[in-house]
This record gives C-alpha cells, structure tokens and sequence, in this order.
C-alpha cells in the first residue's frame, strides 16, 4: 500500500480482475487498518512484462521488461502442462520468450565468452542472477570535406540522453575522446537522433 501506485486503466484492471473471489489470502495492512491481498493475483504478468527494479533489506531486484505475447504464450504453456511442471525448463520457455523487450531498443548482446556456456540471456534466466549488455544503435553519414556524422538512432534502456550528451562533452574536452567538433541533440517526438 505504501510503496505500490497503479494507474487504473483497462488493462491495470486485469491485474486486479477476480480478486474478489478469494483468489489469494488477505492479511492486515502495516498499521491492522485494512486488510490487503498478500500478493495481487494477475491475469496479466505485471512484473515480467513492466519490468522491476528496486532496493530492500538485504536484497535487491532488476527485472527487465519483456514482450506481453512472448510472456503470455509462455504462460499457456506452462499451463497446458501443468501436470509435469517439473519437465518444463528454461529452454522450453526461452522458445517463446526470447529475451528482455526494451522500449528504447538499442542491440542487446546475447552472448558473453565470460559466460560458461557463453549464453548470458539464458544464464540470466536459468540461474536468476545475469547482466544483460545493450549498445546503442548508431550509424555513420558521411558529409563535406572527408567528414562524418554518428548519427545514434536508439539508446539502451534506461540510459538517460541528456546525462549521455554531458559525459560526451566530458570526454571530449579531458582529450580522451578526439576528432568530435560538436554534439547536438536533434531528437524529436518521432525519435532520437
């Protein structure tokens, strides 16, 4: 109750459809005021899908985003088997979802040779613990006089463009960056650029 916002638009409403029917056990609120559900039942996979990141005693959580359809046909999945779970593994999911779904884009890195197997989306997932790395995408425009612009058209998720631009400058003006003239920002609401 504290620490949760929802907005409550038709599909925030699946999260908390049937809750109603003693789907999930109740239990007081922080000050026995209220009685709240112990967890939210979902019809939609909230967490996987939206992604988490948070801090707490002792532990920590960064969960990704990822697709709805890839998420919920893994759903169906585990439920069309639910009488032998216990047979249903990672790869068996990792069939529909293929990795995290970054609203920014950007090129996510599948593979790491630090990595045993070198896999690290399928580590991630297998073990629970695993970075996944995300470059931006950028492409080169030649223009006058033997110059050229990095044109960046997506940056990786959560990677603020402003703190970027500002730390370009840095690099450039401490000379452990050379050849940049300048740095703009011609983004705009059809994208970055």
């Amino acid at each position: 109750m504290r620490y949760t916002e929802a907005r409550l638009a038709a599909m925030s409403m699946e999260v908390l459809a049937d809750i109603e029917k003693g789907t999930v056990d109740f239990g007081s609120n922080f000050d026995g005021s209220l009685q709240e559900p112990l967890v939210l039942p979902a019809a939609v996979p909230n967490l996987l899908v939206n992604g988490a990141g948070g801090i707490a005693v002792g532990m920590a959580t960064n969960i990704p985003p990822h697709n709805l359809v890839e998420v919920c046909d893994a759903l169906c999945y585990v439920i069309d088997r639910w009488d032998k779970l216990d047979n249903v593994g990672v790869d068996d999911l990792m069939r529909f979802v293929k990795g995290p779904d970054f609203p920014t884009g950007g090129i996510v890195f599948r593979y790491d040779d630090k990595i045993e197997g070198g896999d690290a989306i399928r580590t991630a997932y297998a073990t629970g613990r695993g970075h996944v790395t995300v470059q931006a995408k950028a492409h080169i425009e030649d223009i006058a006089r033997g110059k050229a612009n990095i044109i960046v058209t997506e940056l990786p998720y959560q990677v603020n463009k402003a703190n970027l631009i500002e730390r370009i400058a840095e690099l450039v003006r401490d000379g452990k960056v050379e050849g940049i003239t300048d740095v703009r920002d011609e983004s705009d609401r059809s994208g970055c650029a």
